[in-house]
């Protein structure tokens, strides 16, 4: 992919996000990594209306490379994408603000994990399988989002196998090789979490090792 691709990933993206209801009221963010300078969408801006000229490039410190002027702004989201290009090498860091893992993570007690298992779509999540135990990091939400580069940055290199982290009553930040990637590892945890306020709000407690395999098929 090179710069003009991955503007357009980025509107094209935007877009997307906005249909599904995750990009709303110039929510949302998404970002892209080209070698070694990475392209993000403004922040505060209407994420369906935006083209490629509108982005703007940075370099792996987060120093601007090139603004696109026009009054457009550096998304807050800036450094909490970058914490997942340093730890996690990522080829494009997505923000979603998708409902159903907004409502997920207010199943979730503080300082635990959202906890997945015996879900067909984990299979879509990298290196998951349908019998693992499978952990996504919730951390608190902040005033600003500014606010939660340390706590993301510490669940990014606290939960290695996860590729994603929720902010409870807020979103979730979720990374992958390549935009690609990303976009599928975002459409199947919030396939998974709105499976899990589902069967919540059914009385099924999906954690039940005792439907089709012994405990000792779980792993972690």
């Amino acid at each position: 992919m090179d710069e003009a691709q991955a503007r357009e990933t980025i509107c094209e993206l935007c877009r997307l996000f906005w249909q599904l209801g995750w990009a709303s009221g110039t929510g949302g963010g998404i970002s892209v990594r080209v070698g070694e300078r990475i392209f993000m969408a403004p922040s505060g801006v209407e994420k369906e209306k935006l083209r490629p000229e509108d982005i703007f490039e940075v370099d792996a410190a987060g120093r601007v490379c090139q603004d696109p002027g026009g009054g457009r702004r550096l998304t807050a989201c800036a450094p909490l994408f970058l914490s997942a290009y340093r730890h996690r090498n990522a080829g494009a860091v997505l923000h979603s603000h998708s409902l159903d893992v907004v409502l997920a993570s207010m199943l979730v007690p503080p300082g635990e994990p959202l906890t997945l298992t015996r879900l067909e779509m984990m299979k879509g999540l990298e290196g998951v399988g349908y019998f693992d135990l499978h952990r996504v990091p919730v951390i608190d939400n902040t005033a600003l989002e500014h606010e939660l580069e340390e706590r993301l940055d510490a669940a990014v290199q606290a939960w290695p196998k996860a590729n994603a982290v929720i902010v409870r009553n807020h979103g979730v930040y979720i990374w992958g090789k390549d935009a690609a990637h990303a976009k599928t590892q975002a459409e199947c945890l919030d396939y998974l979490c709105r499976a899990v306020v589902r069967m919540h709000a059914a009385g099924i407690n999906h954690l039940r090792h005792d439907r089709s395999e012994p405990s000792s098929a779980l792993a972690a």
